[in-house]
């Protein structure tokens, strides 16, 4: 009698999205991924942003509750936020409770808010890799950087509109969030699957 094994192959994934299920489920659904909503990269501005100085699995922790309480992070409606409210905020221990941070989601909020309509606001963070996601070949996550010249550029024009906690670093993780960079290690499942035909422009090792 002949015995079969089947033996199930696991998802190769980058070496920092396994082990949680909240960053497995973030690693191959969202991160990397080209996002051309603009409600959508205004908040994961402001999550780049709150993730300072903490881990990114604190933000993720954190995030359902913060889209309610942080109005499903309208801009619009951020803008108004008041001094009161802020005060209130700093009370909800589900949120990254930090006065700086959210009074630059506010004064964040207004400046996203003078980029245009949607449609400029998204055009105007494409711009930066000229409308098509840079995709990169890294063979481990130590070659990954922290920041680059574009994420530099995208910093200062970003704080030269009004916009607060948009360092470099922060652009950095904004633009491998919102799907800007492919910055996926070539071994890993959704290195490929990020990739958006046919306007793919590689860079070197």
């Amino acid at each position: 009698m002949v015995r079969q094994i089947t033996t199930m192959v696991k998802a190769q994934r980058c070496s920092w999205g396994v082990g949680d299920p909240l960053y497995e489920q973030y690693h191959d659904e969202e991160w990397g991924v080209p996002c051309r909503n603009a409600q959508a990269l205004f908040e994961l501005l402001i999550l780049e942003g709150m993730q300072a100085g903490l881990s990114w699995i604190t933000v993720l922790k954190k995030r359902r509750h913060m889209r309610r309480v942080f109005l499903d992070f309208d801009p619009s409606r951020l803008a108004d936020l008041s001094e009161a409210h802020v005060v209130e905020l700093l009370q909800d221990p589900g949120i990254i409770r930090h006065r700086g941070k959210l009074e630059a989601m506010r004064s964040n909020a207004n400046a996203f808010s003078e980029l245009g309509t949607e449609t400029e606001a998204v055009d105007f963070f494409w711009r930066f890799v000229d409308d098509a996601p840079l995709v990169n070949r890294w063979k481990s996550i130590k070659n990954v950087p922290s920041a680059t010249d574009t994420s530099k550029a995208l910093s200062s024009e970003l704080k030269r509109r009004g916009f607060k906690f948009v360092g470099p670093t922060i652009c950095y993780a904004f633009m491998q969030s919102a799907g800007l960079v492919n910055d996926h290690v070539v071994d890993c499942f959704r290195h490929a699957g990020c990739q958006r035909s046919p306007a793919v422009r590689a860079t070197v090792e």
